[in-house]
């Protein structure tokens, strides 16, 4: 087991699947001691036992991250349970309102914006006073390609996702002299049950969206998530205020 990330308290959210199970394990499998945040409760504990029963450290603590009293929940609990808060990978979201602007219902505009930005106000919210009171740290925001470029009849995850990347920045330059670094991941198509749900639902869909990436492929979430440890861990103490590309090349087009 690697220790890049030995003894780092770590929290995740939305940690049951998809990229932010991968960066769970994956920085577990580095030292981490993980706090895993979500809603669904069997997943969440069959996750953290995964990652027990592979030698690491893990909790699971049931968490809207739209509620702000569970979020704060969660970050107690990295707290009580391992002492400290080093870091966090806010990853909880979804993609649920289709179509152009002018049909989309304002409760469902409310709901992704909610889900997607301002569950990531609530976690940053409560984890850099606990990141601060550890003597510093890094935060890691998945923001996804579409918080730096357009995409049509997704407008709401779009302008969520841009003002993550917006959020992360300001944050980033309030917190930089306090030792708290925080960027944001602009990831491309990843083979998440979120992606075969939503955008990805047919072989040829797979195939069309592989085509935007000049890697001409989608990743895997553990692609993603080696990145992701990279940036949690001091390896990366002179990157703040970034939002980092891990798209195949997408973004360049």
């Amino acid at each position: 087991m690697s220790s890049r990330l030995d003894s780092k308290v770590i929290v995740v959210t939305g940690g049951t699947s998809g990229i932010g199970r991968a960066v769970a394990e994956r920085v577990a499998s580095e030292g981490a001691r993980v706090v895993l945040g979500a809603r669904r409760k069997d997943v969440g504990e069959e996750v953290a036992a995964g990652i027990r029963a592979r030698g690491g450290r893990a909790v699971f603590v049931p968490t809207d991250v739209t509620a702000p009293e569970e979020v704060a929940a969660l970050v107690r609990t990295a707290v009580d349970e391992f002492g400290r808060l080093d870091g966090a990978f806010n990853n909880a979201g979804t993609v649920s309102a289709f179509g152009p602007v002018q049909d989309i219902d304002p409760d469902a505009w409310h709901a992704e914006i909610d889900a997607n930005l301002t569950s990531v106000f609530h976690s940053m919210r409560h984890e850099i006073p606990a990141i601060l009171e550890s003597g510093g740290g890094a935060i890691l925001n998945n923001a996804s390609n579409l918080g730096v470029v357009g995409m049509p009849s997704v407008s709401p995850y779009v302008a969520a996702k841009h003002a993550v990347v917006g959020l992360t920045r300001a944050a980033a330059l309030e917190t930089a002299e306090q030792g708290v670094r925080v960027n944001a991941l602009v990831t491309g198509g990843v083979d998440t049950p979120l992606f075969r749900s939503t955008m990805g639902t047919t072989p040829e869909d797979r195939a069309a969206i592989a085509a935007l990436h000049p890697v001409n492929r989608i990743a895997e979430p553990e692609e993603i998530a080696a990145f992701a440890a990279f940036l949690l861990s001091d390896e990366s103490t002179f990157v703040t205020g970034a939002a980092l590309a891990v798209d195949g090349g997408f973004t360049t087009r």
